[in-house]
Order: structure tokens, then sequence, then C-alpha cells
């Protein structure tokens, strides 16, 4: 297995992560009725953790 083969298996994934957390993301931005409809599991807004995650993802880097 090739150095380059490595690289490139290490690409596809860190893509996938990449559009994945993009998606989460996208939908946890949604109304919660809209997330209701579509049946994606709204977190509660008094909820620590989620709050830490928005604080996470959402800043600027």
């Amino acid at each position: 297995m090739s150095m380059f083969e490595n690289l490139g298996r290490f690409g596809v994934s860190i893509r996938q992560a990449h559009a994945r957390d993009k998606a989460i993301r996208a939908l946890n931005s949604m109304p919660a009725h809209v997330q209701k409809d579509i049946g994606w599991p709204a977190s509660p807004p008094s909820d620590p953790q989620a709050a830490l995650h928005a604080l996470l993802l959402d800043t600027p880097r």
C-alpha cells in the first residue's frame, strides 16, 4: 500500500466527516417544528451539552 493511497483515503474520510457535520449543523439550525416534521431529534434549548455544542460549532475560525 503506497503512501498516496493512504493519503487519498485520509482525504476522503475528512471530506465525508466535513459533509456530515455540515448537514448536522444545517438540520440543527432549522426551526423546531420543521425538525419534528422530518423526524430529526430536536434537542431542548436548556440542554447544557447542546448549548456547548452550539457554542463550539458556531464560533468563527
